[in-house]
């Protein structure tokens, strides 16, 4: 019987060679190269993990936190290095879900029966 932790690090091995990563790998040293539109990348990330906390913690959304993301999703939707980031990460991301559903058939099984 296999290992399945083999199996999984030889998936993880492929993921990397997958031309969905390359690109998005490709384009996030673009990004890195601008600092300013790193940096506002960055901060962008910062903010988005500051309200998912909030969130996981039960707190609301305020008035400020909605104002600052409305600006910092205009900022960000105005530089194209972050615009093509953002477009390679979810040609990756459908991979990767495509993946998922593939590894949680024989639970998704289970249950149906």
């Amino acid at each position: 019987m296999a290992n399945i932790y083999d199996t999984a690090n030889q998936l993880e091995r492929e993921i990397r060679e997958l031309d969905q990563f390359k690109e998005l790998s490709d384009s996030f040293a673009e990004l890195k190269k601008n600092e300013a539109a790193y940096l506002l990348f960055k901060e962008f990330q910062s903010f988005q993990q500051e309200l998912q906390q909030k969130m996981s913690q039960g707190e609301d959304m305020t008035d400020e936190d909605a104002q600052k993301a409305q600006e910092l999703a205009g900022k960000v939707q105005q530089e194209p290095l972050i615009n093509d980031l953002m477009q390679k990460e979810q040609a990756f991301s459908t991979t990767i879900n495509d993946l998922n559903r593939v590894i949680m058939t024989p639970l998704r099984e289970l249950y149906e029966s």
